[in-house]
């Protein structure tokens, strides 16, 4: 492998180049004379703005990296590279995709994050990444996408997709089509639902629709039999779905910040659950049932109205249980007492029942999706004068005062 020397003092057959980190401006010609037999070439980390005709003459390249970079535009060229297997460009400036990107049919890995695309494919000539038959992993987050083109859902072998961070408010029913999917990854959108097709994607392991806007979440996710890890923090879900129980393989649940009243009992039904996040809700009550969760080791219910825990928790082997965010050692010791409403035993401690003090974030739930747009995507110069830098600290501080006294009225 090549690095950063050279590349006419070596006259053999070449088949990989690394000019990662070396400062170019410009690719090298240098480059060009092997053709014939290179099939990896890097130029991630410099300072790249376009890309020469002569170097989609390479037509042998397997793997292609130009991540890092400032090239502004994918030519429509790139229909040239048809044995590419991995293709990233992302943190660039690129705006959108060619439609000739569907002419790489040996594409494997397509790597677009942190560009400013706004749209996937051009109306005129749908057929774009959707006419990729090898495509396993599809990375698509840090755009500024608010839609995902329907063809998505022909891609029959993809494993990973990763959407988060873009302007996204709904999902088309066709990823239903992504039968071999096991990460989809939809983070930081601006999500009201997810579509009851969800419930066809039987391989799906991972996901996550963490700082969205849900307030409802479909009963088809009972159907994902292969789900390890559910996280749905920061949301405005108000209730869960009792098809929850139905996931067997689930390890890790995490619904913080959100506005649930209760936990269904059929959540006890997860027999491989081994951590379970419910901080900052609404929850009064847990169920009996998460009892038989027997897997269960951390349960967090800091920032919740809990009056006391179920009895039956106590046959749990939990290794940390968090009732609230100042807690000092991860377990607690419990005592049993006669609940007065239902005369039934229950477990109590100097933490319950808890206090109603709910976190900033719990407060400010209904700013949250504006603040992270206009953070991501009207982005200033914070370059100030000391005497302006005080004075607006000063300011912004009392507002935020002012907005939390008034928000902790709301509230209670």
């Amino acid at each position: 492998m090549l690095k950063c020397i050279p590349l006419w003092r070596c006259n053999r057959h070449v088949e990989s180049v690394d000019k990662r980190h070396c400062n170019l401006q410009n690719v090298p010609d240098e480059i060009f004379r092997y053709s014939r037999s290179l099939e990896e070439l890097l130029l991630d980390a410099n300072q790249l703005r376009e890309l020469p005709k002569p170097f989609f003459r390479l037509l042998n390249l397997r793997k292609l990296g130009l991540s890092d970079n400032e090239i502004q535009r994918l030519p429509p060229e790139v229909a040239n590279f048809m044995q590419l297997v991995e293709l990233d460009i992302s943190r660039n400036d690129i705006p959108e995709i060619p439609e000739s990107i569907k002419f790489c049919k040996a594409l494997e890995i397509a790597d677009f994050s942190g560009n400013p695309l706004s749209k996937l494919v051009d109306q005129s000539s749908p057929d774009t990444l959707g006419a990729l038959p090898n495509l396993r992993e599809l990375w698509l987050d840090r755009n500024q996408l608010s839609s995902l083109p329907l063809e998505l859902g022909n891609l029959q072998r993809l494993v990973c997709l990763d959407v988060s961070e873009n302007r996204l408010e709904e999902l088309p029913s066709e990823l239903s089509g992504l039968l071999a999917l096991t990460d989809l990854l939809l983070t930081h959108n601006l999500l009201v639902v997810v579509p009851d097709s969800i419930g066809s994607l039987k391989q799906l392991s991972i996901l996550k629709v963490d700082q969205n806007r849900l307030t409802h979440l479909s009963d088809s996710i009972g159907e994902c039999e292969n789900l390890t890890e559910l996280v749905l923090t920061e949301n405005l879900l108000q209730t869960l779905p009792r098809s929850l129980g139905k996931l067997k393989k689930l390890t890790n649940l995490n619904v913080d910040r959100n506005r649930l009243g209760n936990v269904p009992d059929e959540l006890g039904g997860c027999a491989s659950l081994n951590v379970l996040s419910l901080r900052d809700n609404r929850v009064a009550k847990l169920p009996a049932e998460l009892a038989d969760a027997t897997e269960l080791h951390v349960l967090d219910v800091a920032g919740n109205r809990l009056q006391n825990l179920p009895f039956a928790l106590a046959n749990l082997n939990l290794k940390a249980m968090w009732l609230t965010e100042n807690q000092s050692q991860p377990m607690l010791k419990f005592q049993t007492e006669d609940d007065e409403s239902t005369g039934e035993k229950v477990l109590t401690c100097y933490l319950l029942p808890q206090q109603p003090s709910p976190s900033l974030e719990n407060l400010l739930q209904n700013s949250v999706d504006d603040s992270w747009i206009d953070s991501n995507l009207n982005r200033v110069s914070v370059i100030q004068f000391q005497e302006e830098t005080t004075k607006q600290d000063e300011d912004d501080e009392a507002a935020a005062e002012r907005r939390v006294r008034l928000l902790i009225h709301l509230y209670i």
